[in-house]
């Protein structure tokens, strides 16, 4: 069995004061991993001491992960501070739920740069250390693990903008496990479902009379220590739906019905013939969001 320690890695958390990334900060720490962390000012510090009170080695890096000075000191904080950077994990996020029609330019903006793009700023800076060190010495046995939810695959009314930024980070996710694959990184995204501050709305009060919250963090900060371990070596470009000890692997989109014109270019009517008359007796409520994967239970 390869090993599921961290001992000697260096890690990134973004997002690291409260919620997910604390408990994934402390679970990479808990597995052997020095760890960088991320929050806006004063954001981190109870994660941080935390960290130290349980014996592990921590630096803090306070600033918006959308910005690229911040993405640049996390990168030197890790390298410089401890020599090196093996994982990365991409949590910071916020919310400005709001109907498309109702949804202003600003709440558009913000989801795209906190999410989107503080997920590229940091993983593009990562990749580039770890290209050129695997230039010098072979493949580097990196992780990456990203932040998606489910709401990519549902399409929710109220959330345009998370639901657009969380696709846009599924398909980054894929193409970092592509672009990266020959350098020994692995990237993969997990789609949490954690009761935690920004989605309190969502899930409200735990009335489940378990001994853990089935939508507690601590469900999901192991699955993201062993994405970063050796022993996931073989684990690359897949999106998780994680929650409640359950962790499902979700399959790409497949083809449900091919068209093919009737002459050397399409006409209306064939058109009508071929793709109207697929969708006659079809259900219309029925598109290309996974309604099915939002009904997985733990």
């Amino acid at each position: 069995m390869v090993s599921t320690s961290l001992d000697g890695r260096v890690a990134i958390v973004t997002g690291a004061g409260a919620g997910l990334g604390r408990a994934e900060a402390l679970a990479l720490s808990g597995a052997g991993a020095r760890v960088v962390l991320n929050d806006l000012p004063g954001g981190a510090d109870g994660t941080a001491e935390e960290i130290r009170a349980r014996g592990g080695e921590v630096r803090i890096v306070t600033g918006d992960v959308g910005e690229r000075a911040t993405a640049d000191a996390m990168l030197t904080a890790a390298v410089d501070g401890f020599g090196r950077l093996d994982v990365v994990v991409n949590n910071a996020g916020i919310t400005r739920d709001r109907m498309l029609f109702n949804m202003s330019d600003e709440e558009w903006d913000q989801i795209i740069h906190i999410h989107l793009r503080g997920h590229f700023l940091l993983s593009r800076n990562a990749a580039a250390y770890w290209r050129a060190r695997a230039k010098e010495s072979g493949p580097v046995g990196a992780s990456v693990v990203n932040t998606a939810s489910e709401a990519f695959l549902s399409g929710p009314p109220g959330q345009a903008n998370y639901g657009a930024a969380k696709a846009g980070i599924a398909a980054l996710t894929v193409s970092t496990a592509r672009a990266m694959a020959s350098s020994g990184v692995r990237a993969n995204a997990i789609c949490p479902r954690a009761r935690t501050a920004m989605t309190a709305q969502v899930f409200g009060e735990d009335a489940s009379g378990l001994e853990v919250d089935p939508y507690s963090p601590e469900h999901v900060a192991p699955v993201v220590a062993y994405l970063a371990s050796d022993a996931a070596e073989r684990i690359t470009g897949q999106v998780f739906v994680v929650y409640g000890g359950m962790v499902a692997l979700i399959a790409p989109p497949v083809v449900e019905e091919r068209f093919d014109r009737s002459d050397s270019l399409w006409t209306a009517e064939d058109l009508d013939k071929q793709l109207g008359g697929y969708f006659t007796d079809r259900d219309p409520s029925v598109g290309f969001a996974a309604d099915s994967i939002m009904k997985l239970e733990a």
